[in-house]
């Protein structure tokens, strides 16, 4: 990969390796998240993709998601400006947004496991989707966030 990168190029420019490096590992684009056709707003929910390893906040079927879950999301530079509900500390988000990446992000820090011990990361509170009704979904929102 070329040295800091993120900070060179584009994110149109990026290799696949280096779009695949800017991910922090944080798990919070697998949680699931319903939006309000009337309003807008976006409810975001404690349960994880069932490809979601809880414990690394990475999938665990990565090559296959889309088809093992037709609903997955793919991110990509082309779409970026489609997913304004990243968080504020999703290092795609904040590039594209002209900001730097957070010191604890694994491409500043060299340690992958910063992102869980800063709490950025849902490994402390995700669970599952699997075996849950979506009857109980509602049960689940751990926040409303307005998209505009």
């Amino acid at each position: 990969m070329r040295e800091r990168f993120w900070e060179q190029y584009p994110l149109e420019e990026l290799t696949a390796e280096e779009w695949e490096a800017l991910c922090d590992g944080c798990g919070q684009c697998c949680l699931l998240k319903f939006q309000d056709d009337e309003s807008g707003e976006l409810a975001v929910l404690n349960l994880a993709c069932e490809l979601l390893d809880l414990h690394s906040c990475r999938c665990s079927d990565y090559e296959n998601r889309l088809e093992r879950v037709p609903e997955c999301t793919r991110l990509t530079p082309a779409l970026i400006d489609q997913f304004r509900w990243l968080p504020h500390s999703c290092a795609y988000r904040r590039v594209a947004e002209g900001r730097k990446l957070a010191r604890w992000h694994p491409l500043l820090s060299g340690d992958p496991e910063r992102v869980h011990r800063k709490g950025i990361s849902v490994r402390s509170f995700a669970v599952t989707s699997r075996g849950v009704p979506e009857e109980e979904y509602e049960d689940h929102i751990i926040a409303v966030i307005p998209i505009d």
